[in-house]
């Protein structure tokens, strides 16, 4: 009897599951409907610029030729910042060093309660001359939107303080990748376009990696299908929120609408809205592709195959991490949905053509389609449980099935189940492009990871907008936390110590090549010493920039550790190689500060003489190295830019630098006394060239002296 009751029990469960499928496939075919509508837009539109617009007479496409012969115009990049520290400083040096282009400048946003971040931005100002960074003028966190209010105000400011004009202004986060040609194409659409939105993808993750891997996924399919699609349908195109350049007329007008706020601050995805109503006011907007060279480092047979370095022809874009956290993930797109899913309905409504409303509607259908496919996975996962109780005999009693052959129902199922087919084949065919066959494959199993994330997100937005309409308690912005790539992870040029100082705008390309022909004529000393020699650099920039070459850190200093002379180098070597020791906690490493990285086979021979199992060199200012080396010889500590009496002889051409170097392995200032008699004693110098030198050292002494003087009375 209890057998017949669940039998009973469990064929109307499964007759109501039936007709609950039936609703479900209903919904999806509808969403179906649209996406195919898309697709076939797409495909339609790639086949007819093929066959048409590329076979005409005279047809050229642009190259990166046409792009470098444009003279450049003045070009701004704002950076809103909160809580950035962890990356900030990676992203501008960066951002810096691969971008081929000399007229812009940065602006960096930060606000006072976030010290960390300001200290990063600050150092790297000191670095180059093109950063600036503004403060917003009350504490944080508010919202990215209220950042680039200011940011934009500081811009105009710079504009009337300068006597420049910013051509375009360009959006970017902390997180993003740049791609060289980046400004040179902004550059070439200005002033024609007044916004201009390059694609955003994801950098290569992990296959194992499955939420992060979903947003290389979408924005695969996203950025190179449904907004071409959208931008040929309505014209109208959404900026998103990085790789975004405003013209100076379409700034202007957005902050002549809305009082010098540009930015809607009361809305969480202020770039779909800012795109919103540059299209309302007429404004030209393009949605830009433009094929571009970049090189990405693989793993090939999902990591067990040896990781290549390759050449990849994709689209101009700009590259970030999105993240791996299921919560971080969820919580960043439910701002995504309830700005504009949610609260664009709310302040913009329907406004628009038949096409904008119908690109609105597709925009908006995920605030409900999220729940059908969680209930669609649900139904699929019982109906399979049924069919596996049926084949174990657990379950016999069915009524007829509502899904016949012939039927208006089972003719959805085979319609939904064909435009799934083709979501997955879609997904296979631009991830495969972007990203290689191995993460094709796994775009199918990550869709359902995806749809997962994407509930979580819709119930959160749903949560927050109804707690804001019926409690009236603020929407509030959820701040995503970044990642940047390592230097290993990026792969570009490392520039040489004169091209990278230039490109910092730290000096003037004459100087360089002067300190070049010096270098030419005979004087033997790096290329940096030089500079800083001649007053043309200052010995912090140039620690920078040769810390940056080498990926090294910075040095600090421990006075009292050289005071105490107990460290693991004699002071001869510390002498000889121009280093000084710095305190660590274990004898299996030995930690040295240096002015200029040190060669292998000196890095070999400090090893062997500490008894240590490796060497890290962090970098130091030049007049900090000489301070130290007059510390451990017993003088007293002081930083000048005052060169050591033995560089001095070498710069003044009054001692050979080969003759000088072979001295010094052998000198011992306890044993021989100061350098200058040591010389002289050798053969290297004369007297008369010792006291020249001395009185060189004593002049720049006071020089410098007085200088300091002149800038604290100022």
């Amino acid at each position: 009897m209890s057998s017949l009751f669940w039998n009973v029990w469990l064929g109307n469960y499964y007759a109501a599951l039936e007709s609950v499928a039936v609703v479900v496939a209903v919904l999806i075919l509808i969403s179906s409907l649209d996406d195919l509508f898309i697709d076939a837009w797409y495909w339609v539109r790639e086949s007819w610029r093929t066959l048409t617009l590329k076979k005409r007479a005279g047809y050229r496409p642009l190259t990166q030729q046409d792009l470098l012969q444009r003279p450049e115009q003045p070009l701004a990049i704002m950076v809103p910042a909160w809580m950035e520290y962890d990356v900030i400083a990676q992203m501008v040096e960066n951002m810096i060093d691969v971008l081929d282009y000399h007229e812009y400048v940065v602006f960096v946003g930060t606000y006072p309660n976030d010290a960390q971040t300001i200290a990063e931005v600050e150092r790297m100002q000191r670095r180059y001359r093109r950063l600036q960074r503004v403060q917003v003028p009350h504490a944080g966190p508010t919202s990215k939107a209220d950042c680039l209010n200011w940011l934009v105000l500081a811009i105009f400011e710079y504009e009337r303080r300068n006597g420049v004009e910013f051509a375009g202004v360009i959006l970017h986060d902390s997180e993003d990748v740049l791609h060289p040609m980046e400004l040179k194409f902004f550059n070439y659409l200005l002033p024609r376009k007044d916004m201009i939105q390059l694609p955003v993808t994801s950098l290569d993750r992990e296959w194992y990696e499955l939420v992060a891997g979903v947003y290389m996924d979408e924005f695969a399919e996203w950025h190179a299908k449904d907004l071409v699609v959208r931008e040929s349908v309505s014209g109208m195109v959404p900026s998103a929120g990085v790789g975004t350049c405003f013209s100076r007329r379409a700034l202007l007008a957005l902050s002549e609408q809305t009082g010098n706020q540009p930015f809607n601050t009361e809305s969480l995805t202020e770039d779909y809205d800012v795109g919103a109503r540059l299209a309302a006011m007429g404004m030209q907007s393009i949605f830009a592709r433009f094929p571009v060279q970049f090189r990405v480092r693989r793993p090939s047979w999902f990591g067990w195959g040896p990781v290549r370095e390759r050449t990849v022809s994709m689209a101009l874009c700009v590259r970030e991490y999105f993240p791996d956290n299921f919560r971080a993930s969820y919580r960043q797109k439910a701002r995504w949905v309830l700005g504009i899913g949610l609260q664009s309905w709310e302040t913009l409504g329907w406004r628009g053509s038949l096409a904008t409303k119908y690109l609105l509607a597709r925009d908006r259908k995920g605030i409900v389609t999220s729940f059908v496919s969680i209930v669609a996975y649900v139904i699929f996962l019982q109906l399979l449980l049924f069919w596996a109780l049926r084949a174990a005999g657990l379950w016999s009693l069915q009524f007829p099935t509502i899904f016949q052959a012939g039927t208006w129902q089972m003719n959805i199922a085979l319609f939904t189940t064909a435009a799934l087919a083709m979501r997955v084949v879609q997904r296979f065919y631009f991830v495969n492009r972007l990203y290689g066959w191995e993460h094709a494959l796994m775009s199918i199993p990550r869709m359902v990871v995806g749809n997962v994330v994407n509930f979580m997100a819709a119930a959160r937005a749903w949560r927050v907008f109804l707690l804001y309409l019926l409690f009236g308690k603020r929407m509030v912005w959820d701040k995503t936390m970044h990642d940047f790539p390592s230097a290993s992870q990026l792969v570009h040029t490392r520039k040489r110590l004169g091209e990278l100082l230039t490109t910092w705008q730290a000096i003037a390309p004459e100087r360089v090549e002067q300190a070049l022909q010096q270098q030419e004529g005979g004087r033997q000393q790096p290329l940096g010493r030089i500079l800083v020699s001649q007053g043309w650099l200052d010995d912090e920039t140039l620690a920078e920039a040769i810390a940056f070459q080498g990926d090294l850190h910075r040095a600090s200093i421990d006075v009292d550790y050289l005071r105490q002379g107990q460290f693991p180098l004699p002071v001869e070597n510390c002498v000889h190689w121009r280093l000084l020791p710095l305190p660590t906690g274990t004898t299996d490493v030995l930690r040295v500060a240096v002015a200029n990285p040190l060669a292998e086979a000196t890095l070999e021979q400090l090893r062997q003489l500490a008894g240590a199992t490796r060497v890290e060199q962090e970098v130091a200012r030049e007049s900090e190295i000489n301070a130290g080396l007059r510390l451990i010889n017993g003088d007293n500590w002081r930083i000048d830019s005052v060169p050591l009496l033995g560089d001095l002889l070498v710069e003044m051409k009054l001692i050979d630098h080969d003759r000088f170097e072979m001295v010094l392995s052998d000198y011992r200032p306890q044993r021989d006394g100061r350098i200058g008699d040591y010389l002289v004693r050798k053969g290297v110098a004369t007297e008369q060239a010792v006291a020249r030198a001395m009185e060189e050292q004593r002049l720049r002494s006071r020089r410098m002296e007085q200088a300091a003087q002149g800038a604290r009375r100022a």
